[in-house]
């Protein structure tokens, strides 16, 4: 009987100082301070959005724009209608790009300027803080308007346009290359 309550002993004073060692670890982990998160201070600047709406607008979708049909496509790399329809599903599909009040009164960004900012960011693999200037949104503002841009595209257009093609899609793409005049481009 004595080894069995040596053995007691053993265990008993095994299991106390494990009890202590993790008192230890828990009030010292209790204890350290995290440090504190840095404070970053956002300088404001008052970009005057309406003018950058509204320049966009004058250059490209007025009645008497600056800027030729052949100007808009090669700078966004689309056709204007194709352009609109775009902005247009993006700004009913997706709350983000909703033109709406800040707390203000004043509006915000128009859908046309996000999508501006991100079609341009991805047609020239700009930075951006390179659209600021002419679209007049923040460096932060244009990468979350690219983010949310690409995410609706995916939502909203995917199921049409982000697919394999399928054998009508193949076939109607080979009949209007051979009326443009390009050879089959393929092996038997």
């Amino acid at each position: 009987m004595s080894s069995w309550s040596s053995d007691h002993e053993v265990d008993q004073m095994v299991e106390e100082e494990v009890d202590s060692i993790v008192e230890g670890i828990q009030y010292n982990y209790t204890q350290e301070e995290e440090p504190p998160a840095p404070i970053f201070r956002r300088v404001h600047i008052n970009r005057d959005r309406e003018e950058g709406h509204t320049r966009l607008w004058n250059d490209y979708f007025g009645e008497n724009p600056t800027y030729t049909p052949a100007m808009f496509r090669h700078r966004f790399r689309m056709n204007k209608p194709i352009f609109k329809r775009i902005v247009s599903t993006i700004e009913n599909g997706v709350p983000y790009f909703r033109q709406r009040r800040d707390a203000t009164g004043r509006l915000v960004l128009s859908a046309l300027q996000k999508c501006s900012a991100a079609i341009r960011m991805m047609a020239y693999g700009c930075l951006a803080d390179a659209v600021d200037e002419y679209l007049r949104l923040a460096e932060t503002t244009a990468h979350k308007c690219l983010e949310k841009f690409v995410d609706g595209v995916i939502h909203l257009f995917g199921d049409v346009y982000l697919r394999r093609p399928t054998m009508e899609d193949l076939q109607r793409l080979l009949h209007i290359g051979e009326q443009r005049g390009f050879p089959e481009w393929w092996g038997a």
